[in-house]
């Protein structure tokens, strides 16, 4: 049986078929009665718009082009969750691409999506090379995510505040009673705010001579192998921040190897407030960047930009908070 078709639809409610596409467009240019009729006609019919067609005639895909950094770092689950709820909410679908892959491959970064005819595009974390997205945004709107790298024109970001949320973190483990506290550092816009915002907190309470940073590259089995380290030294500290949730994973792994039990040995905090976070048996202190609000914010900007298009790009942050679970405590002089 064949599917109904947009005549089959103007037949049932009497109308012409220019005037069901007026409606199937939400129109406010259509009297309520003959709405009603063509709704109706929808319903009985069990019609559905043949999105080819509708893209052809509105000059529009209808999609939206994802960018990811990373598909494997579990916080783009719930930025990604809050960016489709809102862009599915206005009809349009999200195409997803692995920066990280396409790298390897040898792929362009943005190729496909413009050949694809994508609508806009949305980039989630940080790319090696931002300012590659500078002649793609001057061909349709581009909204970066998740990431602090400068603003390049007509783009606008959305992220989370990392210099408030280095800082809450710091100060809680100095709360705690912390002086030695070490800093496993991330690359990037984010790392360098997240590592600054920590030498500058401990410099405010006197202890710049007892911060440490290591360099890590965000994964988990650099996590492990920066705490090795940092644990093999004679003045060990007694707290670790790391910069991400994933690398704190690593280093509640190098812990445990080296018999230290956390928090009764070692304080340990992440960052992103991710899945991984909120296991039961990981339980770990972090900072919550509002991924979820962080998405919806991006799509809320990529749909600005389809209605005026132009102007400078904007910087939006959202407000983080600090998530005190079972992963840090006092340390071990205060706690024996």
């Amino acid at each position: 049986m064949k599917p109904p078709t947009i005549r089959d639809v103007a037949e049932r409610a009497g109308v012409s078929k220019s005037l069901v596409s007026l409606v199937l467009r939400d129109s406010g240019q259509v009297r309520p009665e003959k709405r009603e009729a063509v709704l109706r006609a929808v319903r009985e019919l069990g019609y559905r718009p043949n999105a080819a067609a509708r893209s052809l005639s509105e000059q529009r895909s209808r999609t939206v082009g994802v960018l990811l950094n990373d598909l494997r770092n579990p916080w783009f689950v719930d930025l990604l969750d809050g960016l489709n709820s809102l862009l599915r909410d206005n009809g349009l679908h999200m195409l997803l691409a692995d920066a990280r892959l396409n790298r390897r491959t040898g792929d362009g970064l943005t190729g496909p999506f413009q050949d694809l005819g994508v609508d806009g595009l949305v980039v989630v974390g940080t790319l090696p090379d931002p300012n590659a997205l500078g002649s793609v945004a001057e061909r349709m709107p581009v909204v970066v995510a998740g990431a602090r790298e400068p603003v390049l024109p007509g783009v606008d970001v959305v992220a989370g505040d990392d210099e408030t949320g280095a800082r809450l973190v710091t100060e809680h483990l100095i709360g705690l009673g912390h002086r030695r506290i070490a800093h496993i550092a991330g690359y990037g816009a984010v790392g360098e705010l997240r590592r600054r915002s920590f030498e500058a907190a401990m410099r405010a309470h006197g202890l710049a001579a007892e911060a440490l940073v290591e360099a890590g590259d965000m994964t988990e089995e650099g996590g492990y192998r920066t705490t090795v380290r940092l644990l093999s030294r004679p003045d060990r500290p007694t707290a670790l921040l790391a910069v991400n949730d994933i690398t704190s994973v690593g280093a509640l792994s190098a812990a445990g190897e080296l018999g230290l039990r956390v928090p009764r040995d070692l304080s340990v905090t992440g960052y992103d407030n991710t899945s991984i976070a909120r296991l039961r048996h990981v339980w770990l202190t972090t900072v919550d960047t509002a991924p979820y609000e962080v998405g919806r914010r991006a799509a809320r900007c990529l749909l600005d930009r389809f209605e005026a298009p132009g102007g400078a790009g904007r910087v939006h942050l959202a407000a983080p908070t600090l998530e005190i679970r079972g992963t840090t405590g006092a340390p071990p002089g205060l706690t024996d």
